[in-house]
């Protein structure tokens, strides 16, 4: 069973003109993919990130953060149809997620996003996004 899309990223109701999604807003993949690896180019530099991730896949992370992001901004469902459900807590279960860690994912996404100079309204919805998901995957005291 899949998760519905946020209110904010649901289109107008049947017949009403569409609003563009956060996905059209700003560009579609090839900025999820810019975002993605801006994002991976900091955390190559964090000595407490860097650790968590598996440095002979970092165009498979890229890419899954890529199409996970499309994904849930309103672009297409590639993430799930490979991947399956995101089940972000069960994926990163595996790593020591602290409030460090959180504090330091956030600092990289916060500045990958804040490179691409996106609309205000959409660097803050993302933000938001960021902020919580990053809070729901805490998984150690510190």
């Amino acid at each position: 069973m899949t998760e519905p899309l946020p209110v904010h990223l649901r289109t107008g109701e049947q017949g009403a003109a569409a609003l563009p999604t956060v996905y059209e807003q700003v560009g579609g993949m090839a900025a999820f993919d810019t975002l993605a690896r801006r994002f991976y180019e900091a955390v190559q530099q964090d000595e407490v990130m860097w650790p968590m991730y598996d440095p002979d896949d970092l165009e498979g992370a890229i890419w899954r953060l890529s199409r996970f992001l499309g994904q849930y901004w309103g672009g297409p469902t590639t993430y799930s149809a490979q991947r399956g459900h995101p089940r972000l807590r069960m994926r990163h279960a595996p790593f020591p997620i602290d409030r460090d860690a959180r504090e330091r994912w956030l600092r990289h996404m916060t500045a990958a996003v804040d490179s691409m100079q996106w609309p205000p309204m959409v660097r803050a919805q993302m933000l938001d996004y960021f902020d919580r998901a990053a809070t729901a995957m805490i998984n150690q005291p510190g």
